[in-house]
């Protein structure tokens, strides 16, 4: 399989024998050994950007696709906020790197020195962060060089101060972290370009004037949270920094409508992934690779030609950049422990087929885990909350791209349902899931909502 041969030891070090040499050679040219890095990341944005075809202007972001690489298959490790960004950083799935719930309620990642941030410190990377990061309750316990974070953590201070650094001739190389409130709820006002009478509702949500009331909300969001993101890129460039720095644009989840963040089918799963710089990452190319979050930490090993951590579970992507492989994946997987409430549950995804399995005994939507908006009262007043939620789902991705249509019952699935349980749980075994030995356990102190209530506002209990 040709996945498996571009990741083989003795092919990976062939492969990264020539990209070595190409990088030193582009690195000296700039005067500079190795890049810096900019990690830029919105808060509930999922794909609904322009960059991915969607009425949702983000020119500054457009630029970047324009001038990167745009991945119109990257997904996530977890479609809820804090064990997502863990992910990214550590190069782990949630149950491997401890994350298994929402940081400001209490969970916390097994090993702080698993960060990227202290594998780049040895290369010589300085590291600063700027806004949201939401893997400690406290930045001081992850370990940056200089963390500022703001009250509300908005675009127009993170994006500000970030802007500041960068005029402020940093050590480089460095590694800059900066995270934007945005475009978590609750969402800004509309303004002009934000009609709702010509707005369209996100694909799982019918078309409403209050859903589409909504959609403009989210708009207006989206368009500030891009604002910031020009400033940072015209900063850069004005900086003399932008040619020898690898900008990364993610996002952790899917927006926060019914069914699509902290939900598992590609509406929660898909994330927006823009890359421009060194190795590649250049040229307006788009990618239709199956890419992970947790791919990125061994991506930056390769290009920065460091060593990688024992621990990392995911596929450098340089391959792709060189056209050595096609696809670096054949599955991605991701998982739902906690979020406001504990709604256990997997899946697996592949070009194809997505499964998705409950460790629960819950049929019924769990609402605390959706955020209260006018798009889920509506679908409480037609009664969503006895609507059924089947314990298994397998969705044909290619006949049924929303996942509406569970045929995980169909005899002449049969086949296809024993393959996906069968990734499922060969993947649950080899990270030593903690799922398989029963309810996952929070940590003494964290806080979770009654998976029965119906908002996330509502009194948490301590666990």
């Amino acid at each position: 399989m040709a996945t498996d041969h571009a990741d083989s030891p003795v092919a990976r070090r062939h492969f990264l024998g020539s990209v070595a040499g190409a990088a030193a050679t582009s690195f000296a040219q700039t005067g500079a050994m190795r890049p810096n890095i900019i990690y830029i990341h919105s808060h509930d944005s999922g794909r609904y950007l322009q960059p991915y075809g969607h009425a949702v202007p983000a020119p500054n972001l457009q630029r970047l696709a324009n001038e990167g690489v745009l991945f119109r298959q990257a997904f996530n490790a977890a479609p809820t906020c804090s064990p997502s960004r863990a992910s990214l950083l550590t190069g782990m799935c949630p149950h491997s790197n401890g994350m298994f719930g929402l940081a400001h309620r209490g969970f916390v990642l097994n090993d702080y020195k698993q960060h990227i941030l202290h594998t780049l410190r040895p290369a010589g990377y300085n590291s600063a962060l700027f806004g949201v990061q939401h893997v400690a309750r406290n930045p001081e316990t992850i370990g940056y060089d200089k963390a500022q974070t703001f009250q509300g953590n908005h675009v127009e201070q993170v994006s500000a101060a970030a802007a500041e650094f960068l005029k402020s001739s940093p050590k480089t190389p460095f590694f800059l972290d900066i995270g934007f409130q945005e475009t978590h709820r609750e969402f800004r006002k509309p303004g002009p370009h934000e009609d709702a009478r010509f707005c369209l509702p996100p694909a799982p949500i019918p078309d409403t004037p209050q859903t589409r009331q909504d959609i403009a909300a989210f708009k207006a969001t989206a368009r500030v949270m891009d604002e910031g993101v020009g400033l940072v890129l015209k900063t850069l460039e004005n900086a003399g920094l932008a040619a020898n720095t690898l900008v990364i644009s993610t996002t952790d989840h899917g927006i926060a409508f019914p069914a699509m963040k902290c939900n598992l089918t590609d509406h929660g799963m898909g994330v927006s992934l823009i890359m421009r710089g060194h190795g590649g990452f250049s040229g307006g190319k788009v990618s239709d690779a199956m890419v992970s979050h947790i791919d990125l930490f061994p991506t930056i090993c390769d290009l920065l030609r460091i060593e990688r951590p024992s621990w990392l579970q995911g596929k450098s992507l340089l391959p792709l950049m060189t056209g050595a492989a096609a696809e670096v994946n054949e599955e991605i997987f991701a998982e739902v422990n906690y979020h406001a409430a504990y709604e256990p549950k997997r899946a697996v995804r592949t070009k194809r087929w997505k499964y998705i399995r409950h460790f629960d005994a819950r049929t019924k939507p769990n609402l605390p885990n959706c955020d209260d908006s006018p798009s889920k009262s509506l679908w409480l007043d037609y009664g969503w909350r006895d609507r059924r939620v089947d314990p298994e789902q397998l969705f044909d991705l290619m006949f049924d791209p929303n996942e509406t249509r569970n045929v995980a019952a169909d005899p002449a699935q049969r086949s296809t349902l024993d393959e996906m349980r069968g990734r499922l749980d060969r993947w649950m075994r080899a990270t030593h899931d903690l799922i398989l030995k029963g309810p996952i356990v929070a940590p003494k102190g964290a806080t979770a909502n009654d998976p029965d209530g119906i908002s996330p506002r509502d009194q948490p209990h301590t666990l």
